[in-house]
């Protein structure tokens, strides 16, 4: 064999070996992918109903209001090499996206599967609350203290388990009257909150501070509220490892649906996503498009989608599936109704 052959041999075999690494090599991105669907009104993985309701009637329903879900791959104790990366960016079905859009810097996986599972069960309270408000069931709402953090100017004086009941001398019937309060003032702003502790009434003054987030403009003063619902019955609810708020509209749905007579969803295959707050404002959630596509693939024709949401979903709506726009509950419940008669308004999403 000549050198110029030899040469040529040896570069072939280099470029050979630094492609097959290049492809081993780990990414900071992670792969979203089309998760499973689970009907609200059907069972769990245990055979037990998803959403089980005691201490008041309830009407069978055989009908489908699947919440859709997203899986992933990667992530910081599993990178994903760059070969599937790459495949994945050729997927019209999957999402490539950074490793810190799932895994915020400076917290672990563990760290991050507990704020899923808290934003599921936080998620789960509010649906409850939102399905009892549209069907007019009337539950007493408490503001508590959950946290006080140190060095601000709730710490010393306010403690978790204190119940809110006034802002300045204004009664506050809900976390979101305290929320709004507090944007109309400034840093350097006295506030005073008198609260319920062991079941005496009390009163404290403190001066609002600058947020030490950078990204935030409003003052604060140190303690993170919570709203608490007495409901007059039993609602369970029951996923699984599913995390996350983004099951919050179905969950409502299907709550209401289990406390009314007839089916909501009639024989419609409705699925959907959504967060929800108590109140029924339905928000926005991320991986809409894989989302939409696990709805398809499990059979629904129809797919409720956060009002936010709606620009991107048109973009990418799977041929045979409706795209129906959510804001609140109670509008998506009127459109879910209009589909079944045929009458009324259907709100769609479409295109920019």
């Amino acid at each position: 064999m000549s050198r110029r052959a030899a040469t040529l041999a040896v570069a072939c075999v280099l470029v050979l070996v630094l492609a097959v690494a290049g492809t081993q090599m780990p990414v900071p991105y992670v792969a979203l992918m089309p998760g499973p669907t689970s009907n609200t009104l059907g069972t769990n993985d245990k055979g037990e109903p998803l959403i089980k309701i005691e201490g008041r009637q309830v009407y069978p329903d055989q009908g489908h209001l699947n919440f859709t879900t997203v899986t992933y791959r990667g992530g910081p104790g599993s990178r994903l090499d760059l070969f599937s990366a790459l495949q994945g960016w050729l997927d019209g079905d999957v999402a490539i996206v950074p490793e810190e859009t799932l895994f915020p810097e400076n917290e672990s996986q563990e760290q991050v599967d507990q704020e899923n599972t808290q934003q599921m069960e936080n998620s789960q309270r509010s649906a409850e609350a939102a399905a009892l408000i549209q069907l007019g069931i009337a539950f007493p709402v408490k503001i508590m203290v959950d946290s006080v953090q140190k060095g601000l100017p709730a710490d010393g004086k306010l403690r978790p388990g204190d119940q809110i009941t006034a802002v300045n001398g204004a009664p506050m019937g809900w976390l979101d009257d305290v929320t709004g309060r507090m944007a109309k003032l400034k840093a350097g702003d006295q506030v005073t909150l008198t609260y319920l502790r062991a079941g005496k009434e009390e009163k404290t003054t403190l001066t609002t501070v600058a947020s030490p987030d950078a990204d935030s403009d409003r003052p604060v003063m140190g303690v993170v509220l919570r709203d608490d619902f007495v409901f007059p019955f039993k609602i369970n609810i029951s996923v699984g490892d599913v995390g996350g708020p983004s099951a919050g509209l179905m969950f409502s749905l299907a709550i209401v649906d289990k406390l009314t007579p007839g089916s909501l969803a009639g024989k419609t295959f409705i699925a959907g996503t959504g967060t929800i707050t108590p109140k029924g404002e339905v928000g926005p959630i991320g991986g809409i498009q894989q989302k939409m596509v696990a709805a398809r693939r499990a059979g629904a024709t129809v797919f409720l989608t956060p009002e936010d949401n709606c620009e991107d979903a048109a973009k990418a709506r799977p041929d045979g599936l409706r795209l129906v726009r959510a804001d609140t509950l109670k509008n998506t419940v009127n459109a879910i109704n209009a589909i079944n008669t045929g009458k009324g308004e259907v709100p769609t999403c479409k295109a920019g």
